[in-house]
């Protein structure tokens, strides 16, 4: 641990993200042991990611947002709500714009601009699509740990990325296993399955850097992430796992990451 609490803010975001695909990788390979996960399981799995983004949202990036902002020049509400705000108005504009399909929706019902790429693909950008968020998070909190700010901690940031971590497993697995379903071969499955989660490594790195480089910054990147983290939760898991039938186990697996990721961040943080 003291290593790493040496290492700069841009490479240990690096390493917490890199933490994060990681795991993405370990659920994408549940491809090899399943050819199809349960629905009901899905259902859960999609709440529990749903649940730990929520928590996160609030303790690992709005909270300190808002303690940052305290004594500035504007009110301390003001960083906060921009940032979070903003952060959903671009992921809004991402969603518009690239090409995704939802989990067990029919391919006449891809988001984004049309095109006609493969249906595979189509479903690993959506995962990807919120990968995005992710990976600023984590990358986000390093960068704040760095600044020195009481409420932004390096465990803290360490937290938010076991966090994270933890619900990617599933998210890995929900990307791969249902590729499988379409025909694809397991190897290729796996592939695409813990590439989806590429990009955090790429955005967690862009988000330290920036509010490192430019620290006032801060308290409105860690609104921003928190308002992406939110938009996807609200737009896309939440609405996923209700679908199935399975609405009290999806909402229980709800509590339960949203209870992890606080015990998580109020634990270590």
């Amino acid at each position: 641990m003291d290593a790493f609490k040496e290492l700069s803010p841009v490479w240990q975001a690096l390493v917490g993200t890199g933490f994060t695909w990681f795991v993405t990788a370990l659920g994408a390979a549940m491809v090899f042991f399943f050819k199809e996960i349960n629905r009901k399981a899905l259902d859960g799995m999609l709440g529990f990611a749903a649940g730990v983004m929520i928590a996160a949202s609030y303790w690992s990036l709005l909270a300190p947002a808002i303690a940052m902002s305290e004594g500035g020049p504007l009110p301390s509400w003001v960083p906060a709500t921009c940032g979070f705000l903003a952060g959903g108005v671009f992921l809004r504009v991402v969603d518009a714009f690239l090409p995704h399909l939802h989990l067990n929706f029919p391919t006449a019902q891809a988001e984004g601009i049309k095109t006609s790429w493969e249906r595979s693909i189509l479903l690993v950008l959506a995962i990807t699509l919120h990968n995005i968020p992710e990976g600023l998070a984590v990358g986000v909190a390093f960068g704040a740990a760095a600044v020195g700010h009481p409420d932004a901690t390096l465990a803290a940031a360490v937290a938010l990325a076991i966090g994270i971590g933890l619900q990617n497993f599933p998210e890995g697995a929900a990307v791969s296993v249902p590729l499988r379903r379409e025909g694809l071969p397991r190897l290729k499955c796996f592939w695409y399955g813990q590439l989806s989660g590429v990009v955090e490594p790429i955005a967690g790195v862009l988000g330290a850097a920036l509010v490192v480089v430019v620290q006032p910054l801060l308290p409105y990147a860690l609104a921003f992430a928190a308002g992406a983290m939110i938009y996807v939760v609200v737009e896309e898991l939440i609405p996923e796992s209700q679908q199935g039938g399975n609405t009290d186990f999806a909402t229980l697996g709800t509590m339960l990451g949203f209870a992890v990721m606080m015990t998580l961040d109020v634990a270590l943080g």
